[in-house]
């Protein structure tokens, strides 16, 4: 008797996220996965990882035969090596703001019609994303608003200089696509929920930045052409730029892509 073919995981990004996704598919073969490459821009990181696992080149990921690549290192990655890693597998990427680029967005969607392969968007920090999926199309108005201490904001690439921030102050409020170019480390929930709902042109983006704040929250209002209204506000200690349940919720997103059905009660 044949064992059952098991889903292979290809991992482009050993930092946090991804170190603790392939540790978590190590530990529980019950799952089902297996690591089929892990892909590091420094590949002195990859050192502890077993013999043959890591792949020199996000170019021959094909040739390791992945079910699933998950990107777990920048938006960069999706830009530069997207079609290449669609081609090979379905596809999962955690820096969401990558698609923040409607050209690039456009070219994976059609790609991965052409191809009969999936791309997977993460729900993160977002609550409800599933309702808010369902009824897409009657959304009028969406805002998603986050709040965070300037400490959990990387300003790179926002021109704005954090150290003059002395009380609670709105750094950005306008559209989604705009957010996700300023804060690419910050606000990739901001993406999720616009492609969710009205599209990265006419979601609100709101953050705030707030130096008496020990929690990131954030918050998303939506408004139905029936008058229905959808809230959620999530408070959540904080971790560098991200929530403490990121780790968490990122896996939960890959098990739910690659199809892991585990024996007990089931949330559908």
């Amino acid at each position: 008797m044949s064992l059952p073919k098991k889903t292979r995981i290809g991992v482009a990004g050993y930092g946090f996220i991804g170190r603790h996704l392939c540790q978590a598919i190590q530990a529980r073969p019950d799952w089902g996965l297996e690591l089929a490459f892990v892909w590091n821009r420094d590949p002195a990181r990859l050192a502890d990882l077993p013999a043959g696992l890591a792949l020199v080149s996000l170019g021959d990921a094909a040739q390791r035969s992945p079910d699933l690549v998950v990107e777990c290192a920048h938006p960069d990655i999706t830009r530069d090596h997207g079609e290449t890693l669609l081609r090979a597998a379905d596809y999962l990427p955690l820096s969401v703001n990558a698609f923040a680029d409607a050209e690039l967005e456009a070219r994976l969607t059609a790609l991965a019609e052409a191809c009969g392969r999936r791309i997977f968007i993460p729900h993160g920090a977002l609550i409800g994303l599933d309702n808010l999926v369902e009824v897409r199309d009657m959304w009028q108005d969406v805002t998603i608003t986050f709040r965070k201490n300037p400490a959990n904001i990387d300003f790179a690439d926002s021109g704005l200089d954090p150290a003059g921030i002395r009380e609670a102050t709105v750094i950005y409020d306008g559209p989604a696509r705009g957010i996700a170019r300023r804060f690419p480390r910050n606000v990739n929930t901001m993406t999720t929920c616009a492609l969710a709902t009205v599209g990265l042109d006419r979601c609100r983006a709101i953050l705030v930045a707030d130096p008496a704040l020990e929690v990131a929250i954030a918050e998303v209002r939506a408004v139905g052409r029936d008058g229905s209204v959808h809230e959620s506000r999530k408070v959540q200690p904080v971790v560098g730029v991200s929530g403490t349940e990121m780790a968490a919720s990122q896996l939960a997103s890959v098990l739910r892509a690659a199809g892991v059905q585990l024996p007990g009660l089931n949330y559908v």
